[in-house]
């Protein structure tokens, strides 16, 4: 049975293949199309530093930038930002940086955001930001660096030098927070927007 209820696709503007499962996982069919944007040009000229509104502002962007080449669709864009009290964190470059980021967080508590935006038309009409907070356990360099080897070049795909559904999950010893929301997309407020709107048919 087919959920999805629009009258146009459904759109997601990303290739996270994270997102894409939590969208197929949830029964919706949707197309994924690449929202061609500059993530960092785009940061630096709001002069945003708040990391939930950064991640917010990103997730708008990116649905309204494939929104203007899909009219009548509902476009989902979404952003995550990882932050360590106002520090924000990038995608580390080698493994040099991942070592570099593991260290600053062992043993401390840092907040994932997860925002999620919904355009048609170019215009946002629907707007959400998750937040988990993600505590990782004190670690020795032995430790740190037996990770890596076994991590390997996925470290270098996420920002914080981990996955959480993989062999990042070795680094916490608390996690609060959902499942979607550390997995980059706020699920449970995107499909309640989506009932509200009966585009979908649960």
């Amino acid at each position: 049975m087919a959920l999805w209820r629009g009258t146009s696709p459904l759109i997601l503007a990303s290739q996270s293949s994270a997102r894409k499962m939590l969208l197929a996982n949830a029964g919706l069919e949707f197309e994924a199309v690449t929202a061609d944007i500059d993530e960092r040009g785009i940061q630096t000229a709001s002069r945003v530093s708040n990391p939930r509104e950064i991640a917010l502002l990103l997730a708008r962007e990116k649905a309204k930038a494939v929104s203007t080449s899909h009219p009548g669709s509902y476009v989902i864009g979404a952003d995550q930002t990882l932050a360590l009290g106002m520090r924000l964190f990038n995608k580390p470059a080698g493994r040099t940086q991942a070592l570099a980021q593991l260290r600053d967080l062992a043993g401390k508590s840092h907040e994932l955001n997860s925002a999620v935006a919904v355009a048609l038309d170019g215009r946002i009409v629907f707007e959400d930001v998750s937040v988990a907070r993600m505590t990782m356990r004190e670690m020795t360099e032995a430790e740190l660096s037996a990770y890596l080897d076994a991590a390997g070049y996925a470290v270098t795909t996420s920002v914080g030098a981990y996955q959480l559904e993989g062999l990042g999950i070795h680094l916490f010893e608390r996690i609060e927070g959902d499942h979607f929301t550390i997995l980059g997309l706020p699920l449970l407020p995107l499909l309640a927007f989506l009932r509200r709107e009966r585009l979908v048919a649960v």
